[in-house]
């Protein structure tokens, strides 16, 4: 029930934030506009925000026959946990990582990096894995991605917005200062609400959440530990940038960068999730 309330009122949210904004720069047209935006984003939303976080990271489908080893694991892991077999894709990135997204666990998808297959046993994989079918039972997908979707809606609003003021594109000619007021405002803002509005759907619990679901699969708690160690420190390596709107999709946050990494951070600490999973402390200091 949390997460349909979460999705719920992240579609109101960002239904009302654009009726704002068509107010303010266009009256009652404008909200008009905005309204039928706001439709058709919630809809996309719903509907194809794990289409689009996929295409956002060139994600390939792959077979059985293409990755068997990581279709062995996930059929094997979905048996034992009671969920439908997801789609399994592959990122062509070095830097090792994953996600699921989808509506639900019928609608499911898995992706992992390349570099991620390079880099881990596949004990670590199985670990790995298990905390992504972890979020998928748990519901945690469709939340994070609705989140991704509509973050990245917000900071394209806000980019378009920018431009049409470049250009002298809103607002009247009596409006024209107060539009691009409230435009210089919008931009400064607009991060921080597009942060917010996925910290407040996509708590850090979550990931605490997915990594004992995995672990309990798997009964192997210290290989998933194991991969998140490996996984933190290569991540540091060879980065993946990440946009910040789907950052909290990953297993563990890409790098975004100085501006956005502390203001977008939806992981918990690396070592503290080693800690709870073993019971004793990370041997590596973040």
């Amino acid at each position: 029930m949390g997460n349909t309330f979460k999705t719920a009122f992240l579609l109101t949210a960002l239904t009302l934030l654009l009726l704002f904004i068509g107010r303010a720069f266009g009256g009652q047209n404008g909200m008009i506009i905005a309204l039928g935006i706001a439709v058709v984003t919630n809809f996309i939303a719903y509907f194809f925000s794990d289409k689009i976080a996929l295409a956002t990271y060139r994600a390939q489908s792959v077979t059985r026959e293409q990755l068997p080893r990581v279709y062995s694991v996930v059929e094997r892991l979905t048996q034992k946990s009671g969920l439908p077999m997801p789609k399994i894709y592959v990122i062509p990135s070095d830097s090792p990582n994953a996600f699921a997204t989808g509506r639900n666990p019928n609608h499911a998808s898995v992706a992992v990096t390349q570099g991620i297959l390079n880099l881990l046993s596949d004990e670590e994989l199985e670990g790995v894995l298990a905390h992504e079918l972890g979020h998928v039972g748990n519901r945690d997908i469709l939340i994070s991605s609705i989140a991704a979707t509509i973050a990245g809606a917000i900071t394209m609003l806000a980019s378009m917005m920018r431009w049409g003021m470049i250009f002298g594109g809103m607002g009247g000619r009596d409006d024209r200062d107060r539009g691009g007021g409230l435009s210089a405002l919008f931009m400064l803002i607009v991060a921080p609400i597009a942060a917010t509005l996925i910290q407040l759907a996509v708590s850090r619990s979550r990931e605490y959440q997915a990594d004992a679901t995995g672990a309990h699969t798997t009964g192997n708690p210290y290989a998933l530990a194991s991969a998140l160690q490996k996984l933190d420190a290569y991540s540091r390596r060879v980065p993946m940038m990440g946009t910040p709107s789907t950052a909290h999709l990953f297993i563990v946050a890409p790098l975004l960068g100085v501006n956005f990494g502390s203001l977008f951070s939806t992981h918990p600490p690396i070592a503290k999730r080693i800690e709870r999973l073993t019971g004793r402390p990370a041997e590596f200091s973040q």
